[in-house]
């Protein structure tokens, strides 16, 4: 007897994967918003706290489970968070990679998105 398996890749929902990345990262207000969602500073909207369930995950496991798009988002995210507000995104790598090691592998992955 002959048993066959089907792997199929698994992804985050792709539900939010058609956000305007380029309106959120253009509006400092709206960048700040997802930010300060990410760091626990206040109550999440739908969006970022559907981003929020999975960063530790994507953090740890360099964006494996990210659709192209989710590769794309998080790196216009993370270049312009690093831009406009670099002491948050600090916090954010000390919350979500406090020892430091996961960052380098994630900006690897999502480079060419």
């Amino acid at each position: 007897m002959a048993v066959t398996a089907c792997y199929a890749t698994e992804t985050y929902t792709t539900e939010n994967d058609d956000i305007d990345i380029e309106a959120v990262v253009n509006n400092l207000d709206t960048l700040k918003s997802y930010m300060d969602c990410f760091l626990d500073k206040k109550t999440c909207d739908a969006v970022p706290g559907d981003f929020k369930k999975d960063l530790p995950e994507a953090f740890e496991q360099a964006c494996a489970k990210c659709t192209a798009a989710q590769k794309h988002i998080f790196r216009r995210y993370l270049e312009v968070a690093g831009e406009k507000l670099p002491e948050d995104l600090n916090a954010l790598k000390k919350k979500y990679d406090p020892e430091s090691k996961y960052f380098a592998p994630l900006q690897a992955a999502i480079a060419n998105s």
